[in-house]
């Protein structure tokens, strides 16, 4: 009684146990906008419900079985309809029958397992969604929840300065130096460019950040390149003996962390890049990599709060009492 149209169909919904409560992080789409997703981390667990609505009250809907998925899946826009699969997850919600009124069904997916943070970028899509399904004879009715992952680490314990010579013989001789070579997403980075040798006409100096998105492999390995900031140093001829500082904020930038062989898909890197241009155009520039890693909210405070712990005995003005009552205040704040 399917043909035609002329059958019962439903309408699927996927709704989180904890949607009222679980925060969203906003991620970009393959077209650029920014729309608003659940927010997941590794290890925890995914439930909810399932609910099938019959179109049409009063009749049956045959089915082959209903069952929900979890998938994290890897996508090369050269590729594409070939999915790489690296989370798959089913939970079977009913036996092949039918369904003569609308049905909720509750699933969860525990502790689940997820390795690697969600990225849209040039030419590669990582994403986790959800995805339930009424299987039937001639065309199943499916209904798809995208959720985000991101990946936190903990502080490196080894990171050290990067310090680096440029020159030109006889022309251009230049050291500099940033404070550390790993920065969290939010991090300030913070260096300084000695001028040792100037016998060229420096007219300008900025430091770009790059991120380079390498995907595929053997003859089918794309690079993409893309300048995510420019922060200028100097504007004018310096001197010889000079010393320029550089503080640069991460935090308004859109960037994700450092992605190194993904899935043995793609990788996503992170460069600084110093570039120095003369009064005849030409350009003198070098590249640094530098690590990227996301840092949780809750740790960010309490370092926040250790730091200004340090800074108060450093002082001699340490108090345990009131540094436990704005402790207080800030968790009340949050």
């Amino acid at each position: 009684m399917s043909f035609f149209g002329f059958g019962q169909s439903a309408d699927i919904d996927i709704v989180l146990n904890d949607a009222e409560t679980r925060k969203k992080a906003e991620h970009k789409s393959e077209d650029g906008r920014k729309d608003k997703y659940f927010l997941f981390y590794d290890g925890e667990t995914v439930s909810g419900k399932v609910n099938v609505t019959l179109k049409y009250p009063g009749k049956r809907l045959e089915h082959n079985g209903i069952k929900i998925e979890f998938i994290g899946q890897i996508e090369l826009y050269y590729d594409r309809g070939n999915h790489h699969e690296f989370v798959s997850l089913v939970k079977d919600l009913a036996r092949p029958g039918e369904l003569t009124q609308s049905q909720t069904f509750d699933f969860e997916f525990t502790h689940v397992e997820k390795p690697y943070e969600s990225y849209t970028g040039q030419n590669v899509k990582l994403r986790y969604f959800l995805r339930a399904t009424v299987a039937r004879r001639l065309n199943d009715i499916s209904k798809e929840l995208d959720i985000v992952v991101h990946t936190l680490s903990t502080y490196p314990e080894l990171n050290s300065s990067i310090k680096m010579e440029v020159g030109i013989e006889d022309c251009l001789h230049i050291e500099f130096e940033y404070n550390k070579s790993k920065y969290h997403l939010k991090d300030v980075i913070v260096g300084k460019i000695y001028f040792l040798l100037v016998r060229i006409k420096i007219k300008h100096m900025e430091i770009d950040i790059i991120k380079r998105e390498t995907t595929g492999t053997g003859p089918n390995v794309y690079h993409e390149n893309d300048t995510i900031a420019k922060y200028e140093i100097m504007d004018g001829a310096p001197v010889r003996g000079e010393s320029i500082p550089i503080r640069l904020f991460l935090a308004g930038y859109e960037m994700t962390p450092t992605m190194r062989d993904i899935n043995k898909k793609f990788s996503v890197r992170y460069y600084l890049n110093l570039v120095l241009i003369d009064e005849e155009e030409r350009r003198y520039f070098k590249q640094q990599e530098v690590t990227l890693w996301r840092k949780g909210d809750i740790v960010r405070k309490s370092m926040s709060h250790q730091a200004a712990i340090a800074s108060q005995r450093f002082e001699g003005s340490y108090n345990p009492e009131r540094s436990q009552s704005q402790n207080n205040a800030e968790d009340d704040d949050s």
